[in-house]
């Protein structure tokens, strides 16, 4: 019995981890291109990336963690199954039943993290996600031009191009600014400028050593202006006041709120760590392998009842907010209706009854004589 915990909680936490790893990979891959893409446009300055991806990778730890565990439960008993080691297990009179007692074992502590995510940690990184782009939304014109490209201000009545900053991003070189002022476009080129704030608080683009050309439209006129300093004031944002919305509120404030946001938030919160030990649980009678089908084909029946799952929860959560379910009924309709999915196939397998309908299997072909 030992040597069967034993090397059963050595696979599921080899497996676990490989497979953390790997979604996490994909993640931090998705979000980093989308975040990119962001920067590229100038909505998020360079310097935001690392910051961003990692207030993005706390918030999705508890469902990576939660689709991990899942898979590496399921992954490591179908692995026992298809190589018949469950067989001799079984054979050694091992039930159903005492596979769960050691798979929960391994869960508990995870369960646990993955509340602590979800409750207290995935709110406050929300919160602090929110508050940094609020402050970049803030920041000036200057703050959002990547090296190298062409940025329009946010009224559309400038164009500025910047070869290169210095590391702290006050001292900049090769500066090129288009300008459209009472009808006439002024273009401003320089060697190098510095970034300096006034005593009123306003903040400047001093250029050093440059050149101002102004034309007319439908002109040939241009008029050449050599410069030693040249100050150009630039324009700070504004922005509208933030609003606290149910996603970073802690789960103290959830409690004590009584809108329909908060319970469903909170709801969603509760669900993360319920669903896991519900799709763990599933997770063993969905391991066995029938030779007559696919063998992926459980797996993949899996996956698609994952997704089923959180889908439901995320719709049933919508509805919460929407008032067309009641806060006491919550997500528990999903909940109890996926552990009653798991009874059902908990007594097929007891029995020796397949899984999967009979449709889906595939019926070998008898030739003809």
């Amino acid at each position: 019995m030992k040597i069967f915990k034993r090397a059963l909680s050595a696979e599921l936490m080899s497996s676990a981890s490989a497979i953390f790893l790997i979604i996490l990979g994909i993640v931090v891959a998705q979000r980093a291109g989308n975040i990119v893409r962001q920067v590229s446009r100038g909505i998020l300055p360079n310097d935001a990336i690392g910051t961003i991806l990692t207030f993005s990778l706390v918030q999705f730890m508890p469902m990576m963690m939660s689709l991990a565990v899942f898979l590496a439960v399921l992954l490591t008993l179908t692995r026992w199954h298809r190589d018949s080691e469950m067989v001799i297990w079984m054979s050694a009179g091992l039930s159903l039943r005492q596979w769960v007692l050691p798979i929960m074992r391994f869960l508990a502590p995870i369960v646990l993290i993955i509340s602590l995510f979800s409750l207290i940690i995935m709110p406050w990184a929300s919160g602090k996600a929110d508050s940094y782009r609020e402050q970049l939304k803030k920041r000036d014109e200057l703050s959002s031009i990547s090296p190298g490209t062409f940025k329009e201000s946010s009224a559309g009545d400038r164009i500025y191009f910047i070869e290169s900053f210095d590391k702290l991003g006050y001292e900049v070189k090769n500066v090129f600014v288009q300008s459209k002022q009472n009808g006439k476009i002024g273009i401003i080129t320089a060697n190098r400028g510095s970034r300096y704030k006034a005593s009123n608080g306003d903040n400047f683009l001093r250029l050093e050593h440059g050149r101002r050309y102004e034309t007319t439209p439908n002109s040939l006129e241009v008029m050449t202006t050599e410069f030693e300093r040249y100050d150009i004031r630039v324009e700070a944002k504004e922005t509208a006041p933030a609003t606290t919305t149910a996603q970073i509120k802690s789960t103290q404030s959830l409690l004590s709120d009584a809108s329909a946001a908060d319970h469903a938030e909170l709801h969603w919160r509760m669900a993360i760590p319920i669903s896991t030990i519900v799709m763990v649980l599933l997770a063993i009678p969905l391991s066995f392998v029938d030779p007559r089908a696919g063998r992926s084909l459980n797996i993949m029946f899996a996956i698609l009842i994952f997704i089923i799952y959180n889908n439901l929860l995320s719709i049933f959560q919508a509805w919460i907010t929407q008032g067309k379910i009641s806060v006491l009924v919550g997500l528990w309709p999903v909940h109890l209706s996926f552990i009653l999915l798991g009874w059902y196939l908990y007594h097929r397998r007891k029995h020796l009854k397949p899984l999967m309908p009979g449709w889906l299997k595939r019926t070998p072909k008898i030739a003809k004589p």
